[in-house]
């Protein structure tokens, strides 16, 4: 991809939603974390890509993919690629312009960052 801007590489591993993928479903809700998210040595910065399905997930709805094939399935991702670590943002609808906050931890996202931590040793990244 010529113009990439985000600072990640496009092959860079990042979480998905399993729905986003297997049912076409709309990404609703993107996280990325912030330096101290997680124990690794990394940098930091993952991202996390969420559809608009309100139910709590498991690691059973999770799956790696890299970052371009998320913006493949969803160019609109673009847009975020300034989002600073430990920020997220989010829409209402699929063609709703993206909202930006600074991110606060929930029980449900220290669970996708345990999650993440698991998935990022397991793939050897």
């Amino acid at each position: 991809m010529k113009d990439w801007k985000f600072e990640d590489p496009p092959n860079v591993a990042v979480l998905s939603d399993k729905s986003i993928f297997k049912r076409g479903d709309w990404i609703a809700y993107v996280l990325r974390e912030d330096d101290n998210d997680d124990d690794d040595d990394d940098e930091g910065g993952s991202w996390q890509f969420y559809s608009s399905d309100t139910r709590d997930r498991d690691e059973s709805d999770i799956m790696l993919v890299g970052l371009q094939e998320v913006i493949a399935r969803d160019e609109s991702i673009l847009a975020l690629a300034d989002l600073p670590k430990g920020w997220h943002a989010w829409r209402n609808s699929k063609s709703a312009p993206w909202q930006r906050a600074k991110s606060h931890p929930t029980r449900q996202r220290q669970r996708m960052n345990v999650l993440a931590l698991m998935l990022h040793k397991f793939s050897g990244t």
